[in-house]
C-alpha cells in the first residue's frame, strides 16, 4: 500500500434514470478517492431513490447546482442523448472534468468542438464506453492478443433483444437526434470494433425500423471493412431466440460466445459491485465461450472461462488519469470516431453502397 493521501475527486451527476441509477452512481461509489457529492435528479421518484440509496449525497434540481459549484470537480453527463453536447460543453466551460455517457454526441462535428474545447481549457474528457469492461469482450480480447485463432478472418457481434411492444413514456422512443438503436448499442459494437481492430477502411450498413409505429430505427447490420478481415455488427429489437454474442473465425481456428455480460441483469435486480463483490462480473460456467482450434500442433475444442466483468474499472481509470497516474482507457478522439462511424452507416444505409471511411 502507498502512504501518500488519497486524492478526494468530487463527482456531480446529471441525471438519475436508469443509466445514472445502475451504470453510474454504483461504480462512482464503488472507486475510493471518487466522492458522489451532488445528483441532479427531476423526477420524483427518482429524488426518492437516490436520497434512500445515496444518503450523504445532496440531491438537485437544476444542472447549475453543479456547474457553479467550486468543489465539484467532475461532471458525469448521464442524460438524454440530445443534450449531451450542451451540457458537456457547459460543464467544460464551467472548468470541469467532464464524463460523458455514450453516444458521446449526435454528430462528429459536436464531438470535435467538445474535444478542441477541453484542450482549451486543460480539462479531461472521456466518455463512459462501459461495454470495454464486460466479461465476454475482455475474454475476446485475450483470446485475439494470445494469438488463438491465427489470422482473423472474420468477426460478428450481436447485441439482440426481444422487445415487439414500444416502451411508453421515453425519449429513446421519440424521433429525435440521436435516438434510435444504432447510437445507443451501436455505439457499444463500434466501439468494440475499434478497440480491436482500429479504423475501418469501409463502412456499409443497413437500417431500418422494423416494429410497427416505431418511430427510430430499431434494427442495424454495420460492417467495417478492414483488407481481409471483415467485422460485422448487429442489433434489433425482434430477435426473441438469440445467436451468439461473439462469433470469430481465422485461419486456426473459432471462438463462438452466446449471452451477456451478467452485470446489467445484477444491477437491475438490486445487486451492486459492493455487495456481491466476491462474485461481481463472474460468467456463470454455461456461459463460457467455446474456442474450436489448433494449439501448438494439437486440436483444443471446448469452453474457456470468462474473464470477470467489472464496469468499476472505467471509474478507476477515470479517476487514474485524472490525478495524474496512468492514461486514459477511453480518448474522446476515439468515442469521436464511434460518431463518424455512426454518421457513415446512416449515409451507407441511405444511399445503398459502401463508403470509404473518412474522419470527415
Amino acid at each position: 500500500m502507498s502512504n501518500h493521501m488519497e486524492v478526494t475527486i468530487n463527482v456531480g451527476l446529471l441525471g438519475f434514470g436508469m443509466s445514472g441509477r445502475l451504470f453510474h452512481a454504483p461504480f462512482i461509489s464503488n472507486v475510493a478517492g471518487l466522492n458522489l457529492q451532488k445528483i441532479k435528479a427531476s423526477r420524483p421518484e427518482s429524488i426518492a431513490l437516490a436520497r434512500q440509496r445515496y444518503p450523504e449525497t445532496m440531491i438537485v434540481e437544476t444542472v447549475e447546482a453543479i456547474f457553479e459549484d467550486e468543489m465539484i470537480d467532475l461532471v458525469v453527463i448521464a442524460t438524454a442523448n440530445p443534450t449531451h453536447y450542451s451540457l458537456a460543453k457547459a460543464a467544460l466551460l464551467a472548468g470541469k472534468h467532464v464524463l460523458v455517457d455514450k453516444p458521446f454526441t449526435v454528430s462528429s462535428s459536436e464531438a470535435d468542438a467538445l474535444i478542441t474545447l477541453a484542450k482549451e481549457k486543460q480539462k479531461v474528457l472521456s466518455v463512459y464506453q462501459n461495454r470495454r469492461w464486460d466479461s465476454d469482450f475482455k475474454t475476446v480480447k485475450k483470446v485475439l492478443e494470445a494469438n488463438l485463432l491465427g489470422k482473423l478472418i472474420e468477426y460478428e457481434a450481436h447485441f439482440d433483444r426481444f422487445r415487439g411492444e414500444l416502451k411508453k413514456d421515453t425519449w429513446k422512443e421519440e424521433n429525435l437526434p440521436g435516438a434510435g438503436i444504432l447510437y445507443d448499442l451501436g455505439a457499444h459494437l463500434i466501439d468494440q470494433a475499434l478497440v480491436l481492430f482500429g479504423e475501418p477502411q469501409q463502412v456499409y450498413a443497413d437500417i431500418k425500423t422494423q416494429r410497427t409505429g416505431s418511430q427510430v430505427p430499431d434494427y442495424f447490420e454495420v460492417v467495417l471493412f478492414y483488407g481481409n478481415l471483415k467485422a460485422i455488427l448487429k442489433a434489433g429489437m425482434l430477435v426473441r431466440e438469440t445467436g451468439p454474442h461473439f462469433m470469430l473465425h481465422g485461419t486456426k481456428g473459432s471462438f463462438i460466445k452466446y449471452g451477456m455480460d451478467v452485470q446489467e441483469s445484477d444491477l437491475k435486480a438490486g445487486s451492486f459491485p459492493t455487495a456481491v463483490a466476491t462474485n461481481w462480473g463472474r460468467e456463470p460456467e454455461e456461459l463460457w465461450g467455446t474456442l474450436n482450434t489448433e494449439l501448438n500442433g494439437l486440436h483444443f475444442n471446448g469452453k474457456i472461462e470468462s474473464e470477470t466483468g467489472d464496469y468499476t474499472g472505467l471509474y478507476q481509470n477515470v479517476y487514474n488519469a485524472i490525478v495524474g497516474r496512468e492514461e486514459f482507457e477511453v480518448k474522446p478522439e476515439q468515442a469521436r470516431n464511434t460518431i463518424r462511424i455512426i454518421e457513415l452507416a446512416m449515409q451507407s444505409s441511405r444511399e445503398k453502397r459502401t463508403i470509404p471511411y473518412s474522419l470527415s
